[in-house]
């Protein structure tokens, strides 16, 4: 069987080019998206500033749902610091260090500040020492509050040595510091213990706890885990490095969720071309699976036959596909890194799992595929197979129909969602609404199909030419093959406009709900200071014309509820605002007031208050970003829901929450006068403030980062859709050689032969556009009612025209190439090939 299969596929070259193509595609993108869930799951940060720890104790940075992944926390959570001397008493336990970190800065000589990795947790206590591997110190260590310790990096770049005067701005306070000692670069700014305790606000706790081993570590480990209270985690080995970072650490969790996500329409666009590819090789072997029926093959021998055939095709492509998969892994990295949802530092987690998971999935679906497209062949009769052996079966199964028409009918309720959540998840089912109607087009494309053109036919004109009518006729006597490259073209069209409509209305409905509800004129920020320091918020209410001023920050809030019995997670990030937040952001309030927001309370979006039955003076139980469960009052119920959050914070209730404890930005709003714009400039002159017009809520977006990765997606699949699609293409011309040959025989001059099938591809490309656009209507329709109030999504006008150019330009490419280079073929010899 295998070596009938091999002869098989050598025969049809073309269309085996066809299928190893769409399987190569395919592989590369499963194997892609397979190397990022396996770095979400196993990748680690570089221990870098915790090598000198081999077991390092901290807090558990993760919320564990009952039935779902761990959700990673990205602020510092915090353990005892009275841990620290009960497991410095452990046998094999050389030394315990405590460590806390507090945002710091240092100026250079020039005013300038000093470049490092994270501002807000640049600074620690002189003990952090013990958690370098073999630290070197030049100097001594600091003895009082006007003294620090600089790492040779930040020195090298101050352009300071021990015993000069820095500059420093510790926890948002600047000061004049001897510079007592220079120490390995990685240890950031260092202060007495005392001293770092004060200034992270941490006089109980600490933010980890390393231990110096000497013997077995995991024994270690193993005898410090009894002494843990509830929410404390012990990392050794590779894990350490996620405890140095945990907000950079957090993001690894993306991965999952974006490789989870990623899967769905790929998927469903992989198996549509793979099947679509095996459709017209298998099409294009009907004569001899006809005569092997004949001779007494059985169907389900059939189908063996073909499946075996499509699977030997598929294991030819599955290695440059794979190794594909992982090019095109690390350039999506890179992309992920570039829009600021992962840290550079985080590595890819480079394994043979996703390479397995691809191919198994991969071999799956052409299995799957194969024996589907094969099904009708194998179970014809051995005289109808035979007879339509040379044109292929002319009447559309009515079975296929129907289902192709329920699967149309069961995208309008998938189109809904955008009307129920004004969310990027809600928009989401508007691209995978438009992928289910195409494939329901595909199925019921060819009935459809016939019935147009037959009436197209009967209504041509007296004077039609030849060619034209020829095109027609063909479209219409040959349903099947027609609707085939349609529909794969249509589906083109669709996912062009479902996926990149339902991410710029995203877009633009967040940037108009974040544009409506600033009031703010100014945004003043000091992110190389690792926040607003001390002293800014006073300067910025000082000058005259300011009206409003208020400090925010944006941290992340998970929301317990019960779905089903089953406890379940939904998180966002938060904004973080105190009474007077109001004078600056008009968050469209329903009911209640922003002005309350003092002590344990929160505002909450009306969605997710209608989500959860909660109102005005209701409690509600949330997470917060360090794993902290707090109980808030609701004292605000607003509709700017996309634009700014789900929740809103109170400043009191995020107090001790957050990783730097330090403003993100402070929101101005001023009498409009030149005048005070320039005295708000004039703030830049102190160093790491900067000053920007128009008012952004804390760090927010204007859009989430998912959003632009979709984005980024959609180029990938419309990519390897488009190429399967000219393939297929190419393969189901280049098959109508004969049927070429036989024009050419009774009279048809090449001419006129070129003319019939770019008529074809003229009529191939309008339908499919028409097509796509119609069973995009409705989706997009839902989309633009639900984020903008209007039937119609927001987006780039060019964009339809130029999908329709690429293709019909690919139509017509695709079908001009084969057909040249069939009239080049006599036509006598193409009818020997034929058989």
């Amino acid at each position: 069987m295998l070596a009938l299969a091999l002869r098989l596929a050598r025969t049809r070259l073309t269309a085996s080019l066809a299928v190893l193509v769409a399987v190569l595609g395919g592989a590369a993108i499963v194997t892609g998206t397979g190397v990022l869930a396996e770095s979400g799951l196993r990748s680690h940060l570089p221990v870098d500033r915790l090598a000198g720890a081999e077991v390092v104790v901290s807090a558990d940075q993760t919320v564990q749902p009952s039935a779902d992944l761990a959700v990673a926390l990205p602020e510092r959570g915090s353990v005892p610091a009275a841990l620290a001397d009960e497991l410095g008493e452990l046998p094999g336990v050389d030394a315990a260090v405590a460590d806390v970190g507090f945002p710091a800065a240092v100026l250079g000589t020039d005013g300038d500040v000093v470049a490092t990795t994270d501002p807000t947790t640049t600074g620690h206590g002189w003990s952090s020492l013990g958690l370098l591997d073999d630290p070197e110190v030049t100097g001594t260590r600091p003895t009082g509050v006007q003294e620090v310790a600089l790492d040779s990096a930040i020195a090298a770049a101050a352009g300071v040595a021990p015993g000069d005067t820095v500059r420093v701005v510790l926890a948002g306070r600047p000061v004049d510091a001897r510079l007592a000692a220079v120490v390995p670069a990685g240890a950031g700014v260092l202060v007495t213990d005392d001293r770092a305790a004060q200034l992270a606000g941490q006089t109980d706790t600490v933010d980890l706890i390393g231990l110096q081993v000497t013997g077995d570590v995991e024994a270690v480990a193993d005898s410090v885990r009894p002494l843990l209270p509830a929410g404390t985690i012990v990392s050794t080995g590779d894990a350490r490095g996620d405890v140095a970072l945990p907000e950079a650490a957090a993001a690894r969790s993306l991965l999952v969720v974006l490789a989870s996500s990623l899967m769905g329409v790929p998927l469903l666009i992989v198996g549509f071309v793979v099947a679509g590819a095996l459709a017209v090789s298998i099409g294009g072997q009907r004569r001899e699976l006809a005569l092997l029926r004949a001779v007494g093959t059985t169907p389900r021998q059939l189908r063996r036959l073909v499946a075996g055939q499509a699977s030997v095709v598929a294991a030819v492509a599955l290695v440059p596909g794979i190794a594909l998969g992982y090019l095109l892994a690390g350039q999506f990295r890179r992309l992920l890194v570039h829009v600021g949802v992962l840290p550079d530092a985080l590595p890819l987690a480079v394994g043979p799992l996703p390479a397995l998971a691809a191919a198994a999935l991969l071999l799956l679906v052409v299995q799957v595929a194969a024996r589907c497209a094969a099904w009708r062949t194998s179970r014809e009769p051995v005289t109808q197979l035979l007879a339509d052996s040379r044109t292929g079966p002319r009447t559309p199964s009515p079975g296929r129909h129907r289902t192709g028409l329920l699967l149309i009918a069961a995208a309008v309720p998938l189109s809904v969602p955008p009307l129920l959540v004004q969310s990027p998840i809600g928009a989401a089912s508007t691209s995978l609404a438009g992928i289910v109607a195409a494939i329901g087009l595909a199925l019921a494309g060819p009935l459809l199909l016939r019935r147009v053109t037959g009436r197209l036919a009967r209504r041509l004109p007296a004077g039609t030419s030849a060619p034209a009518w020829l095109a027609v006729a063909n479209l219409h006597g040959y349903a099947l093959r027609s609707a085939g490259a349609v529909t794969t073209l249509a589906m083109a069209v669709v996912v062009a406009l479902t996926y990149t409509f339902a991410q710029t209305t995203v877009i633009d409905a967040t940037a108009e709900e974040t544009r409506a509800g600033t009031v703010a004129d100014a945004t003043v920020t000091a992110p190389a200071l690792g926040g607003i320091p001390a002293g800014l918020l006073g300067a910025v209410q000082a000058v005259p014309g300011v009206e409003s001023v208020a400090p925010v920050s944006s941290t992340a809030v998970l929301w317990p509820m019960r779905v089903l019995g089953e406890e379940e997670l939904s998180g966002g990030p938060a904004l973080v605002l105190p009474p007077t937040g109001a004078g600056v952001l008009d968050l469209d309030v329903r009911d209640g007031d922003l002005a309350d927001l003092t002590g344990a309370t929160v505002a909450v979006g009306s969605d997710a208050a209608a989500a959860r039955d909660v109102g005005i003076g209701d409690q509600v139980q949330l997470i917060l970003g360090d794993g902290a469960e707090v109980e808030a009052r609701v004292v605000a119920v607003y509709d700017r829901e996309l634009g700014f959050g789900s929740v809103v914070l109170s400043a009191d209730l995020a107090a001790g929450h957050t990783t730097g404890g330090l403003a993100d930005s402070l929101l101005v709003r001023t009498d409009g006068d030149p005048a005070t714009d320039r005295a708000l400039a004039g703030l830049t002159d102190r160093p790491g403030v900067t000053v920007s017009d128009g008012g952004v809520a804390g760090d927010r977006p204007a859009a989430p980062p998912e959003v632009w990765i979709n984005l980024a997606v959609i180029g990938v699949l419309l990519g390897y859709l488009l190429l399967g699609i000219a393939n297929a293409l190419v393969a189901a011309t280049a098959q109508r050689r004969g049927e070429i040959a036989a024009l050419r025989l009774t009279g048809t001059t090449p001419r006129q032969v070129r003319a019939m099938m770019r008529r074809e591809a003229a009529l191939v490309s309008g339908a499919a556009v028409v097509a796509g656009v119609l069973v995009s209507v409705v989706p997009l329709a839902l989309l633009g009612l639900g984020f903008l109030d209007r039937p119609w999504p927001s987006g780039p006008g060019w964009l339809l025209p130029v999908t329709a150019l690429v293709v019909t330009g690919i139509a017509f490419l695709a079908i001009e190439v084969p057909t040249r280079a069939a009239l080049r073929v006599p036509p006598a010899d193409a009818l020997a090939t034929q058989g």
